[in-house]
This record gives C-alpha cells, structure tokens and sequence, in this order.
C-alpha cells in the first residue's frame, strides 16, 4: 500500500533529522471556506458550499493542508503523528497535511496552502499551457473532482468527461459537461487519453484506482504535494503557497 510507503518516508525523514523523540507539536485545524480560498468571483468551489474543509498542520513557519470531508482538531508530537491508523479521512488528513507541512519546512516541496481571492481562475488559465508543455493536446481528458475553473478549461480544449463524488453534482451540467457518478469510473479511464485526478484521492483511498496505468495521470491542488514528490506522480498546482 502507498500509505505504507509514505509513512515510511516520513518516519525516516523525522528520524534522520533527530526529530522524532523532540517535543515539537503539530496541529491540524479545518479551516473555514473565507480562510482557506479568500473571496473567488464565483462561488461554485467545493469549500464555499460547505462539502469539504481544508486541513491544515503547522510546523515551524511552514504550512501544509489537506482537503478532507471528515475534520476537526488534532495535536500531537510527529512520532504520533507517523503511527496514526490511516483507517479514515479524517486520519488521513492529518497525517498527509503533517507530511505537507513537515516538508515544506525542509524546502522539499511547494504549494502547500491553498491558492486564494482570483488565483483559482488564474490557476484554471494556467492549465492550458501546462498541459500542451508537457503532453500535447490530448482528444479525450476526464477530470476527477469537480474544480470548475479546471474543467472549463479543459472543455475549452478537448473532449472531457467529468466525474464527483458529491450527489449535487452527479447528473449535473457544469461547462456543458454532465457530472458522472463515480461508478462510472472504470470505464472513464479507459475511454480518456488523460486524466486530471484531484489529489484528495489520496484522503479518501481512492488513488491507488489511478497509478500505474499506461496514460497520462496528472494529480492537481496541495493535498498531493508531498504524496506526489514521494511516489514520483505528475502533479500540477499553479497558484498554490
């Protein structure tokens, strides 16, 4: 499993660094939509409509975050923090948000707090040239996680399909594209040259549905800033702190 992977990475980062056994104290919130994203123009984001929160560790002067559907407050010394039971989101996003952050500290990794006021719909421009950089333009993209500057951008582009967790969402219309239920994701991924999966995949346990397939996978926005430099996965985060 990944999450085996990961805690073994930053239990051997902690202990190289003599940090495990200090009493340096970690603490993950959630944060209110208003802290979190600011003020976008539009108010059609996941955090302004409540269904999810961003975590957030502190450590040090560095900042992680995690978007997580179960929250609330955590505190603990980073020992305890690599021997939670990553048995639910809530967990999760304390561990992947105290990794974040832990990281960030080390300059190992960017973009780890939310990007905030207009920066989404920068963010969303942005895509554009990251995608024809990196693979060309592809006819066929599934979008996992309804961002909705992200998937007008790509449904100005190519043909998109998109798919949600949240029951608002399915069957919706959003950009001209019809949000699928999530049981349609097998045969999303075989009908897409590429996707662009959100990285709380990796809060919900979902992600391991999307490595090692043979097309391009990109996993944007901070929650998989850490995850993404440990396991070597394409991620794309514009405007992220």
């Amino acid at each position: 499993m990944i999450y085996g992977q990961l805690r073994e990475y930053f239990s051997r980062l902690i202990e190289d660094r003599g940090w495990r056994e200090e009493a340096i104290r970690v603490r993950a919130r959630p944060l209110t939509a208003e802290e979190a994203i600011g003020t976008p123009k539009d108010g059609d984001y996941p955090l302004l409509k409540g269904k999810e929160r961003l975590m957030e560790a502190q450590f040090r002067e560095a900042r992680g975050q995690a978007y997580a559907d179960q929250f609330g407050d955590f505190e603990g010394s980073l020992q305890e923090i690599t021997e939670l039971e990553l048995t639910d989101n809530f967990h999760r996003a304390v561990f992947i948000s105290s990794l974040n952050a832990v990281m960030r500290s080390l300059n190992l990794i960017e973009g780890t707090v939310h990007c905030r006021d207009r920066e989404p719909e920068e963010c969303g421009r942005a895509l554009d040239e990251y995608l024809l950089g990196k693979f060309g333009r592809p006819e066929r993209a599934v979008l996992v996680g309804h961002q909705p500057r992200l998937l007008e951008a790509l449904a100005a582009r190519c043909r998109v399909r998109a798919v949600d967790l949240d029951p608002e969402n399915i069957g919706r219309t959003r950009s001209g594209v019809v949000i699928e239920p999530p049981e349609d994701i097998g045969e999303l991924i075989e009908w897409a040259d590429l996707l662009l999966v959100t990285g709380t995949t990796i809060v919900n346990g979902t992600i391991e549905l999307f490595l090692g397939l043979k097309k391009p996978v990109i996993f944007y926005g901070v929650t998989i800033a850490g995850p993404a430099h440990i396991l070597n996965l394409n991620r794309f985060c514009a405007r992220g702190h």
